[in-house]
């Protein structure tokens, strides 16, 4: 019989743990909120995943995972006529930008991040299709779904009690007096820097997320911890373009990914476009 129907009676844990008792293979499909996700199983593992109807590129996977700089990411994807994943990951690697590793753990990152957001889908339909695997050019990374509904359960949790502390994305964010002087006492990590340098009445937290291509759940997170270290408040937008903040005695752009020579790129898209 098919496996298909809706979330409101069958939710993405329940939908998880079948697939994983059942070591089914196949591909998962679920359509809501305007929008679609897929997954892929093999043997009741976690192998791929996509959202938005399309495959992530694999250099946007690997600048949100740090291992590219915007630039080297853009310029990749402006040039290259390589759709293979596997095949611009080889090049990638041969070139000395990434490592084998970096390439995996990056794919795993986004697929993570991609099944994660299922948990906070309430309604939706969804079928099944059994033994169909993601095409050969794609990167695969076998993730065990035991670790995946244990880590997703307890995201839905932290995601309902961060939606009632931050329900409203479109509201924007001031720094409180001499933030500063706070920052110097705190370890901030990469994806925080980030968000701070956006930090501007005219940018809404939903702009700063888009921004800095983070989820819902991401910015939600990050933002109630400054929050909560009374580093930023809550404030009315006033609207306008969204630009990086300017916090007093620091930079522009906090911590950003390392800086490579455009020529070094360039010599790249030449040995892609040979190819």
């Amino acid at each position: 019989m098919a496996l298909k129907g809706n979330l409101r009676d069958f939710s993405t844990t329940q939908l998880l743990n079948l697939i994983n008792l059942a070591r089914k293979t196949g591909a998962l499909t679920i359509k809501a909120q305007g929008t679609s996700a897929r997954l892929f199983f093999k043997e009741g593992k976690l192998i791929h995943a996509s959202l938005g109807g399309r495959d992530g590129h694999l250099a946007n996977m690997l600048l949100k995972a740090g291992k590219l700089s915007a630039e080297q990411s853009r310029t990749i994807q402006a040039h290259s006529e390589i759709d293979s994943d596997k095949e611009l990951g080889l090049l990638l690697i041969n070139a000395d930008y990434v490592t084998q590793n970096d390439i995996v753990q990056s794919v795993k990152v986004y697929i993570l991040d991609v099944v994660y957001t299922l948990f906070t889908w309430v309604e939706g339909l969804f079928y099944f299709e059994p033994n169909l695997l993601p095409s050969e050019d794609k990167i695969t990374v076998p993730i065990n779904l035991e670790n995946i509904i244990l880590e997703g359960s307890r995201r839905l949790k932290e995601w309902e009690r961060l939606q009632d502390e931050l329900p409203d994305l479109n509201r924007a964010l001031r720094f409180t007096d001499r933030p500063d002087t706070k920052l110097r006492d705190i370890n901030l990590s990469v994806e925080e820097w980030r968000v701070i340098s956006f930090i501007n009445p005219r940018n809404t937290i939903k702009q700063i997320a888009q921004s800095n291509n983070m989820s819902d759940f991401q910015i939600r997170k990050i933002v109630y911890g400054m929050f909560q270290a009374g580093l930023v408040e809550l404030v009315t937008p006033e609207g306008g373009e969204v630009k990086p903040g300017m916090l007093p005695g620091r930079p522009r752009t906090a911590a950003p990914p390392p800086a490579v020579k455009r020529g070094v790129i360039l010599r790249l898209i030449d040995r892609i476009k040979k190819i």
